[in-house]
């Protein structure tokens, strides 16, 4: 989806957040949006003016009596020129005079006199986004029209601190603007998708378990972008360290078992796309205690049973999706191999790639896929797993529009 013309005016506000505000930026100028920056003083003492006007090649504005801008009443130009207003990094404390309507600095004043949809991007301490008077802004904020997008569940930046409060990631504050300023553009609107994502654990005995390096980065990100185009996704995840995507249902889960039998409670679904990196084998029974290493004694024989196909299993489902997308992580013969699977599972689709140790991606941040069909194949270039994920959730819409499901 293309922003070109679109002018976005954008608060940046005091906290450790704002340095996700420079990529925001050169998200947003990616697609074409005019990006015209507003600070506090607070946002100034995490990063400077200068950085966020090379991003953004606009002018930065900081200072309600600024001698220049305000000859022209600047505060009123800048809260009426744009298509729609950001607040990125929105901290409790901007959120508090949004509610109350005060307008004590250039960035409340403009907030205060917009007329333009106004979208917020909360960031701050799990603690002082559960607090009542905080819960209480944002609930008045909402019923006055304002939009959301998240916090998000994590880590903080202060040590030992988790919960809900960090700020959404660029990309998703890219899609609730498109949103926003598209409501139409939503090619997935209404329909289910079920996806899953991560690796598996499969016990050995309490304290060890089989298990693969996935991260869970491709899925997680997949399911984020169909959520952009307006898929209801439910995600059914094995272990990983990152935060759910925003956005989306999300299934917790830990063995392969498991993982079959919630991708089957989903069902009937438009789509299923199928990411998580399953364990093939599990042990056929589970030690009820820690297996101690015996004195002068080898080590003790794990006897391995087969783990459910889940691909397959839904490749040939009473409840088939009308698109099946299933991955093949492959160190050798990928096309071959990719083929092969496309024909065995019952899938529409098969996303395969390279994951030999050199190559980084299993666990890294980027990929390079081969999309295979009974079409052929189509070879991608290297690419940020966001990208992979945003092309895919491209293509996904196109093949469901193009079955006419």
């Amino acid at each position: 989806m293309s922003l070109t013309g679109k002018r976005l005016l954008l608060v940046i506000s005091g906290g450790i957040a704002a340095y996700k505000s420079l990529d925001l930026i050169r998200r947003l100028r990616e697609r074409g949006a005019v990006v015209t920056p507003v600070m506090t003083a607070g946002a100034q003492e995490f990063v400077t003016p200068l950085a966020v006007g090379a991003l953004s090649a606009t002018p930065v504005y900081t200072d309600l009596f600024s001698r220049e801008d305000e000859q022209d009443v600047g505060h009123i130009r800048l809260a009426r020129d744009c298509d729609l207003v950001v607040v990125a990094p929105a901290t409790a404390n901007i959120l508090a005079k949004m509610a109350h309507g005060i307008a004590d600095d250039l960035a409340s004043t403009v907030l205060l006199a917009t007329d333009r949809p106004v979208l917020v991007a909360p960031a701050m301490n799990p603690v002082m986004w559960a607090n009542p008077a905080t819960q209480r802004n944002a609930e008045r904020l909402k019923a006055d029209g304002i939009r959301f997008v998240g916090p998000m569940a994590g880590e903080m930046a202060e040590k030992g601190e988790a919960g809900i409060g960090r700020m959404a990631e660029p990309l998703d504050i890219v899609a609730s603007a498109e949103a926003l300023l598209f409501p139409a553009a939503r090619p997935l609107a209404g329909r289910r998708i079920v996806m899953t994502s991560g690796p598996t654990h499969e016990p050995i005995d309490p304290v060890r378990y089989i298990a693969n390096r996935s991260s869970g980065r491709q899925g997680h990100a997949i399911a984020a972008a169909l959520a952009r185009l307006g898929a209801e996704v439910t995600l059914v995840s094995g272990p990983v360290t990152i935060p759910d995507p925003q956005g989306v249902k999300v299934i917790h889960v830990e063995r392969a078992e498991e993982m079959r039998d919630a991708v089957l409670a989903a069902l009937p679904a438009d789509a299923a796309v199928m990411v998580a990196a399953v364990a093939d084998w599990r042990v056929a029974s589970q030690a009820g205690q820690k297996i101690k290493k015996q004195e002068g004694e080898g080590p003790a024989p794990l006897h391995l049973t087969e783990n459910p196909d889940i691909l397959k299993t839904v490749g040939h489902h009473p409840l088939r999706p009308r698109l099946v997308v299933g991955f093949a992580a492959e160190t050798q013969d990928v096309e071959e191999n990719g083929r092969a699977k496309l024909a065995r599972k019952g899938a529409d689709l098969i996303v395969a790639n390279d994951v030999s140790p050199e190559t980084g991606i299993m666990g890294g941040t980027r990929n390079r896929v081969k999309i295979i069909s009974r079409d052929g194949i189509d070879d991608w270039p290297d690419l940020a797993k966001d990208e992979v994920a945003a092309r895919l959730a491209a293509l996904i819409a196109e093949r469901l529009q193009g079955s006419g499901a």
